[in-house]
């Protein structure tokens, strides 16, 4: 069992910054477990949850469309901590933003948080 707990939500103007952080309760990235990987979902009111940046056990990023160039997902050297840096804040990214796990590859087993709301005001 993983515990997945975010912090750092709040209020922010439009072409603000935020930094999220998500802290598991056990090592993601340990060397053996290349297939691990953990991510940062968003659903906005009223809409279905997307995935905003994922990051895998050998550090590959990847990240919506809509955020690639703004966002910045990394991992810490705790192997267990993941961050996203969130630049040039729009108001259409308000959202609850949620945390991801998913240990193993053929057979795996997903982990979700509880999620930290993020509201950009125009």
């Amino acid at each position: 069992q993983v515990q997945l707990v975010e912090s750092g939500g709040g209020l922010v103007q439009v072409g603000g910054s935020l930094n999220l952080s998500c802290a598991a309760s056990r090592d993601i990235f340990r060397s053996s477990a290349v297939s691990n990987r953990m991510a940062w979902y968003r659903q906005a009111p009223g809409e279905r949850r997307e995935l905003a940046a994922e990051i895998t056990s050998d550090g590959t990023t990847s990240y919506a469309d809509s955020v690639k160039g703004r966002f910045t997902i990394a991992r810490d050297s705790t192997l267990n901590t993941i961050h996203l840096q969130m630049n040039s804040l729009k108001p259409e990214d308000t959202a609850a933003y949620y945390c991801y796990a998913r240990l193993g590859r053929d057979v795996y087993t997903e982990y979700w948080g509880k999620g930290t709301l993020v509201t950009v005001s125009s």
